[in-house]
């Protein structure tokens, strides 16, 4: 396959890990309102738990997906009931110290993780039967499991479930005297969206067959941040949307910077920084609602009564 088609299957896939990863931010951010800064923790944590899964104890690949899903969801779990009487900007922190965490463990732990060398040799599913074609399919399944995921978040958007979360969003208290469990709603969103980011780190280690400390930078959480706040805080569509729109946009500030003649590679990468940060304070600007903005779908009328 040539090299510009091995480029854009890799951003097909890379696109679909951030999707993955803006749809699990989207759930948790634009559903039930509470920030998470630790989205490379639990991205981590997928990508190290299917990764041991199946290279130290030889699960099945599935297995060590399924695996992922269960750590991440545990992980959340962990995250929220630590932080129950924390709101606002001091959860913010609690899940930005998480995500640090996670990264150092993996980092200095080397019994279990390899330090700084990360783990190679992560297998792929089908990939001696596929070949070649390994990385296309690769793509096309993860764009599957995108679709599914954005399914089923639709629908538990629609359902009562997702109205009781858009009300937790909206105010506490309000829903508190409604008969809303505050506390359960927080705890179960949190869990589902660690897993789906954790989901997407189990997918991005058997598809790069590596994973390593320094891949999950904080960096990955802005990015995120700015896909969900592009595409619209709230909507799943957008959600996925966003990531693509950013994946390009990534990709795009790296061929514009290297055009800049004169300049080491330290600066190439000062430049795409500064313009993803630029595009960050752009969208806020002019576009706050993001490019699909949320649409709530209004009150059903009350029946008339005979």
């Amino acid at each position: 396959m040539a090299g510009w088609a091995n480029y854009l299957v890799f951003i097909v896939a890379t696109g679909g890990f951030y999707a993955l990863l803006a749809l699990s931010l989207n759930l948790i951010w634009g559903g039930a309102g509470m920030v998470n800064l630790g989205l490379a923790g639990f991205f981590a944590l997928g990508a190290y738990a299917s990764a041991l899964l199946t290279i130290n104890l030889g699960v099945p690949i599935i297995a060590g997906i399924a695996g992922a899903l269960v750590v991440g969801a545990v992980g959340g779990y962990v995250v929220t009931m630590s932080t129950t009487r924390l709101r606002g900007d001091y959860l913010a922190i609690v899940t930005l110290g998480f995500a640090e965490t996670i990264r150092l463990i993996a980092n200095n732990e080397i019994w279990l993780t390899r330090g700084s060398d990360g783990i190679s040799g992560i297998p792929g599913p089908l990939k001696a039967a596929l070949g070649g074609w390994f990385n296309v399919a690769y793509a096309v399944g993860t764009l599957a499991i995108v679709g599914l995921v954005w399914f089923l978040l639709r629908r538990l958007d629609l359902s009562p479930y997702g109205r009781a979360l858009r009300a937790v969003r909206e105010d506490q208290q309000v829903a508190q005297v409604a008969g809303k469990r505050i506390l359960r709603f927080k705890i179960e969103a949190f869990a589902i969206s660690a897993a789906i980011a954790a989901l997407a780190g189990a997918l991005y280690g058997h598809f790069n067959s590596y994973v390593a400390p320094d891949i999950f930078q904080p960096l990955i959480t802005i990015y995120i941040f700015l896909a969900v706040a592009a595409g619209g805080v709230g909507r799943a569509s957008g959600a996925v949307l966003g990531a693509y729109l950013v994946i390009f946009f990534l990709e795009s500030t790296r061929f514009a910077a290297a055009a800049i003649p004169g300049l080491s590679p330290v600066q190439h990468a000062a430049i795409r920084e500064m313009l993803i940060g630029l595009a960050l304070i752009l969208v806020l600007r002019w576009r706050p609602q993001g490019i699909l903005p949320e649409q709530v779908p209004p009150a059903p009328r009350p029946t008339p009564t005979t």
